[in-house]
């Protein structure tokens, strides 16, 4: 994860490839699926951040 302060600004995406790799998944799949789901993750790890401060 990138972070800053107390901020997810996103994954690391070499990182996620690589397991992607590693699970055997298409990498088509992986490229077309992965920026939306580290969006809304990204999003609901700053929000329980946020409500735990």
């Amino acid at each position: 994860m990138r972070v800053a302060g107390k901020a997810v600004l996103g994954w690391d995406m070499g990182a996620a490839f690589a397991l992607a790799n590693a699970l055997d998944l298409n990498p088509m799949v992986v490229a077309e699926l992965l920026p939306e789901l580290e969006a809304v993750m990204v999003r609901r790890i700053n929000e329980k951040i946020e409500a735990s401060d």
